[in-house]
């Protein structure tokens, strides 16, 4: 039996191809290894959204091939799209996969080790199909929450970005395929679905004019909401899934988040309330420059509708730093604003040039220098807002989706997440007879070191009150007791929000109602 090792670079789309690739694989007979283990076939799915990408898709290659020589090695993804010739040089790489060519994998191999095909490389014009590509996986490494790719491709052109030539133009998978993924995952106990794309707010687009969809930069049409309803339909749909408890989005275009339909999303009980709303700069000058087509006032209105629709939900967001032309008044102008929004979460991101992409040959580029220092600057703001948001949990019951045990600060816990992807931790029976009372709760504002700072679980009595075996779960309708059978993982919990138990963690004490 041959062994096959997969690495993943990238993004949650590009983990979800690499999980269908493997199953592609497992299907055709191939035993699956660890990627550090020597295996005959290695599988690098490559990432280029930057230079830093790049780098490490090349070093990946190479070090597959180092670990066995003999090995075949098959250079796939978004990097390949953009640097097919290159790679056809590189002695490391021994076959070529492009996107939209995935779900071809295993018969590629075979083709390869029957010798019957001379041209090792498998890559299309990607930018000339409309064809989705048709990957599809029964499981999910994570058993609790499932990654479904429902979109491929972006019409959208920003200036610093080389996505739309890596993955060509929007592309939708039909709803009744997306269904009877999410059918086979529920019934598999996946609880929580999260719709994933490149391009998540166009899914739909090319269902009323293929051809058009083709057509980059239609905007108008892309304004007038022609793929809104399906989007819409989508999740409705999978919200009516038998055994699904929660739904989470993707990224989303700012322009999609209108009244009606931030309306018709808070109508439904299984949405999470998180959304990320890529912005990319607070200056209205930077982001014209980068294409992005809307500007500060309509994006901080977006984020109030969102506001208006939902109980405090979690805002996440992307910016970059020293895109080419920002002067110390324009960052200034974006730090305010960022801070004015005020965020849960935001993903920053220094600016990398990228060959092919207008934004690289854009005069005054800033000094590398510069962009780290206005990286911190933003690192230090996102710290800083997201423990306030954290904070204004302290002191509420929250639903937590138990997914791992954990051991954070000495203390041996589960941990998960909440409906706002918050992530919170129940102490596990192993950290002794603890909870909150007969000793003061952890404040909002302090952290716990260790067992022998500011928070001692061996001198906190239980006092009845439940709390989660490492490998099991509080039985709801006998909350005092512990029943191994039960696994904690994969459950979804009431508990009551009493604190921070590490920087990026919250405490909670399982009330004993069920989630």
């Amino acid at each position: 039996m041959p062994k096959a090792a997969l690495h993943n670079l990238g993004c949650k789309v590009n983990a979800y191809e690499t999980e269908a690739m493997q199953q592609q694989l497992e299907a055709r007979g191939y035993e699956i290894v660890p990627f550090d283990q020597k295996a005959d076939v290695y599988i690098i799915n490559t990432c280029s959204v930057t230079n830093i990408a790049d780098r490490k898709s090349r070093q990946m290659l190479h070090r597959a091939k180092k670990m066995n020589p003999d090995s075949v090695v098959v250079a796939a993804g978004c990097y390949v799209q953009v640097a097919a010739n290159a790679l056809k040089e590189d002695a490391a790489v021994d076959i070529i996969v492009g996107n939209n060519q995935k779900a071809r994998l295993a018969d590629i191999l075979d083709e390869f080790f029957s010798g019957g095909r001379e041209d090792v490389s498998y890559v299309v014009d990607i930018s000339h199909t409309n064809e989705y590509e048709a990957l599809h996986v029964d499981r999910i490494a994570d058993r609790t929450r499932a990654f479904i790719k429902v979109q491929d491709g972006c019409n959208q052109f920003c200036s610093y970005c080389i996505i739309p030539y890596a993955r060509g133009r929007v592309r939708s998978r039909r709803p009744e395929e997306v269904l009877e993924e999410v059918r086979t995952l529920a019934a598999q106990g996946y609880k929580e679905m999260v719709l994933t794309g490149i391009h998540l707010s166009s899914y739909g687009l090319d269902f009323e004019n293929p051809e058009s969809a083709l057509t980059a930069g239609d905007y108008k049409a892309e304004e007038n909401a022609l793929y809104r309803p399906w989007l819409l339909r989508l999740i409705r749909e999978v919200s009516g899934v038998e055994g699904i408890e929660r739904i989470r989005l993707g990224s989303l275009e700012p322009r999609i988040i209108t009244g009606e339909f931030a309306a018709e999303l808070a109508r439904l009980p299984k949405l999470c309330p998180h959304f990320h709303l890529s912005l990319q700069s607070g200056c209205d000058a930077t982001l014209k420059r980068m294409n992005r087509h809307y500007n500060t006032e309509e994006y901080r209105e977006r984020c109030g509708i969102l506001r208006e629709a939902f109980d405090n939900p979690a805002i996440t967001t992307d910016v970059i730093v020293g895109f080419p032309g920002e002067t110390e008044e324009e960052f200034a102008a974006t730090r305010q604003y960022l801070e004015q929004v005020h965020f849960y979460e935001m993903h920053v991101f220094k600016y990398s040039r990228r060959e092919g992409t207008r934004a690289a040959v854009m005069p005054d580029q800033v000094p590398e220098p510069v962009k780290a220092e206005r990286s911190d600057q933003l690192l230090e703001l996102e710290k800083r807002m997201s423990r306030e948001y954290r904070q204004g949990f302290v002191g509420t019951v929250q639903e937590i989706l138990l997914e791992e045990p954990a051991e954070i600060g000495g203390f041996p816990c589960v941990v998960g997440h909440t409906r706002q992807y918050v992530r919170a931790a129940v102490l596990s029976a192993d950290a002794g007879n603890t909870a909150n009372c007969g000793a003061p709760a952890l404040d909002a504002g302090t952290a716990v070191k260790s067992a022998a700072t500011e928070f001692d679980a061996r001198n906190t009595a239980n006092c009845g009150a439940p709390v989660l075996d490492a490998g099991t779960a509080a039985n709801p309708a006998a909350p005092h007791e512990q029943h191994p059978a039960a696994p904690a993982r994969g459950r979804i919990v009431k508990a009551r929000i009493t604190g921070f138990l590490d920087e990026e963690t919250l405490l909670a004490e399982l009330t004993g109602e069920p989630g």
